[in-house]
């Protein structure tokens, strides 16, 4: 099972990035621990400025607007 956080504060990419990666797992069957991470303090920790952020098993994999659909289904 992978770790997937969603780093963002709720805006509408960071939700949509939300969903995407929800769904790609669900289409692929694998299976994932989805967290949202809102909290600034914890966002700034993995070095990214601009949200949405998607960190992967402890790497950060994405930063700043919503990811194509094949990038996420080649993280997962």
């Amino acid at each position: 099972m992978k770790n997937v956080k969603v780093l963002g504060t709720g805006c509408p990419k960071c939700k949509a990035t939300l969903r995407m990666v929800e769904e790609v797992a669900r289409q692929k069957g694998v299976e994932i621990e989805l967290v949202k991470v809102e909290d600034l303090r914890e966002i700034m920790t993995y070095g990214i400025v601009a949200t949405p952020g998607v960190v992967i098993d402890g790497k950060v994999v994405h930063a700043g607007g919503v990811p194509a659909r094949d990038k996420v289904a080649s993280w997962l």
